[in-house]
C-alpha cells in the first residue's frame, strides 16, 4: 500500500500517526482502526467518508462517470458479454474461456428448479402480497432446504451456494409474479438462455410454447448486467454486515433484499413511473420541468442525475440504446412512454439540465423498458434483486474467503448520563 502517514492532533493528547493506504484506483484512505485503542472513535453518519472493507470486485469513479467490474468497463461488458459471463467474472476475478463458460452456464441451468416444497410456501402468502415481501421470506427459507452446503468455511460449499442463488432467484422471482396473478407457476426451461428463461417463466403458460422476442431477451439481459454490482452500497454493505456474524448465505442475501426494498435504494425505477403518473400528460411537461427547476418547489424529476455519478451514468448510455430498440420493436402506443421520451429529449438538450448534469440515468431507461415489456412496477425491485444477487454473493464470498471481523459500528451517545432509579411510588 504505502508508507505515508497522517498526523492526528487532538488537544490534550499526544499526536497519533495514522497510516495512509493507497488503492490501485481512487482516493487515498486514512487507516483509523487504531483510534479505538487510543480512546477515540470517528463520527461519520451514513459511512459516506469511511471505507468499511478492502475489495477487488468493483470500482466506481462518480466524477468521471466510470464503473469497472474487475477492471472491465460496464460499457464494454454490456456490449461484448452476457449476464452469466459477467457473473463468472464477478465471482472468479477473470473472464472465462469458452470451455469454462460452457461449464458455468451448464451448472447454472442444472440448478434452476426449486424444491417442490418451496411451492407450498407461496400458499401462506396473500395473493396481493408485495412480491418483495414474498422474496424476502422465500429466499431466507432456502437454507431450510439446502442445508447440505452451509459450511461457510468450505470453498466448495460457497461455490455451490453461489450457483444455487444465481440459478434459483429468477425462478422464485417469476413465481412471485405468477402467484399474485393466480396463474400456474412455470417451470424453468434449460434449453433457453438466462434472460429468455426468466421471461418464459414470467409470461409463459402451460397451454402453449413460450415465444420470447430476442430483442426483449437481449434488453432484459442488459438490465441484469447493468445492475449486477455497484460496489459498497446499502444492500451490499448489509449483506457483508450480516455475513460478518457467520450467518448462512441465504439469510445474508435475504437481508440484502430487505435493504434493497427501501425506496431510497432499490425503488428508483419505480419512482420514475410514479413521476410519469403525476405529470400525467405531455401537455403538462413544461409546467413540471419549471417546478423541477424551482429550488423552492419540492417536486423532483426522478431518474435524472445520480447521487454517485456527478457526470453521466455510464450504464444509461447502454440502457438508452436498449430502450429505443424495445420501443421500436413493440410499437407501443402508450401515452406514458411518449411522455418519458419527451422528458428524455428535454433533459438531453435543455441548458439547465446540461449545466446541472441532470442526465437520464439507468433507472429512467430501465423503468421504461420494464413497463414496455409488461412488467408491473411492484416487480421492478424484485428484478433489481435478481440482477444484484451475484454482486451480493461475490462480496460475501470475498469477505468470507479472507480474514474479517464482525461488523460493530460505534455511536455518538447523546442520551442521559448515569442516574439512580427512584422507586415507582416516588416518581412524578
Amino acid at each position: 500500500m504505502t508508507e505515508k502517514k497522517a498526523i492526528l492532533k487532538v488537544e490534550g493528547r499526544d499526536d497519533l500517526e495514522l497510516p495512509i493506504l493507497t488503492p490501485t484506483l481512487g482516493r487515498e484512505e486514512i487507516d483509523v482502526s487504531s483510534l479505538t485503542a487510543n480512546g477515540l472513535f470517528t463520527f461519520d453518519p451514513g459511512f459516506t467518508s469511511t471505507a468499511s472493507c478492502e475489495s477487488k470486485i468493483t470500482y466506481i469513479d462518480g466524477e468521471a462517470g466510470k464503473l469497472l467490474h474487475r477492471g472491465y468497463s460496464i460499457e464494454e461488458l454490456a456490449a461484448k458479454s452476457d449476464y452469466l459471463e459477467v457473473c463468472y467474472l464477478l465471482l472468479n476475478g477473470e473472464l472465462p474461456n469458452a470451455e469454462q463458460k460452457e461449464a458455468f452456464v451448464g451448472t447454472v441451468k442444472n440448478h434452476t428448479m426449486v424444491h417442490e416444497q418451496i411451492r407450498n410456501f407461496f400458499n401462506g402468502f396473500r395473493r396481493d402480497a408485495h412480491p418483495m415481501a414474498i422474496m424476502c421470506g422465500v429466499v431466507g427459507a432456502l437454507s431450510a432446504f439446502y442445508h447440505d452446503s452451509l459450511d461457510i468455511t468450505n470453498a466448495e460449499h460457497r461455490e455451490v451456494t453461489a450457483f444455487r442463488l444465481i440459478a434459483k432467484i429468477p425462478t422464485i422471482a417469476a413465481m412471485c409474479y405468477k402467484y399474485g396473478l393466480g396463474q400456474p407457476l412455470m417451470y424453468p426451461r434449460n434449453d433457453l438462455g438466462y434472460a429468455e428463461n426468466f421471461l418464459h417463466m414470467m409470461f409463459g403458460n402451460p397451454c402453449e410454447e413460450t415465444q420470447v422476442s430476442p430483442t426483449l431477451a437481449r434488453a432484459m439481459d442488459k438490465i441484469f448486467i447493468l445492475h449486477a454490482d455497484h460496489e459498497q452500497n446499502a444492500s451490499t454493505s448489509t449483506v457483508r454486515l450480516a455475513g460478518s456474524s457467520g450467518a448462512n448465505p441465504f439469510a445474508c442475501i435475504a437481508a440484502g433484499i430487505s435493504a434493497l426494498w427501501g425506496p431510497a435504494h432499490g425503488g428508483a425505477n419505480e419512482a420514475v413511473l410514479n413521476m410519469l403518473d403525476e405529470i400525467g400528460d405531455i401537455s403538462q411537461i413544461e409546467t413540471y420541468v419549471a417546478k423541477a427547476k424551482d429550488k423552492n418547489d419540492p417536486f423532483k424529476l426522478m431518474g435524472f442525475g445520480h447521487r454517485v455519478y456527478k457526470n453521466y451514468d455510464p450504464r444509461a448510455t447502454v440502457m438508452r440504446e436498449s430502450c429505443h430498440e424495445v420501443l421500436n420493436e413493440l410499437g407501443i402506443n402508450d401515452p406514458k412512454l411518449e411522455l418519458a421520451m419527451k422528458l428524455e429529449e428535454i433533459a438531453l438538450n435543455d441548458p439547465y439540465f446540461k449545466e446541472k448534469k441532470l442526465f437520464p440515468n439507468v433507472d429512467f431507461y430501465s423503468g421504461i423498458i420494464l413497463k414496455a415489456i409488461g412488467i408491473p412496477t411492484s416487480m421492478f425491485t424484485v428484478i433489481f434483486a435478481l440482477s444484484r444477487t451475484v454482486g451480493w454473493i461475490a462480496h460475501w464470498n470475498e469477505m468470507i474467503s479472507n480474514p474479517y471481523k464482525i461488523g460493530r459500528p460505534r455511536q455518538l451517545y447523546t442520551g442521559e448520563t448515569e442516574r439512580s432509579m427512584e422507586p415507582l411510588n416516588e416518581r412524578d
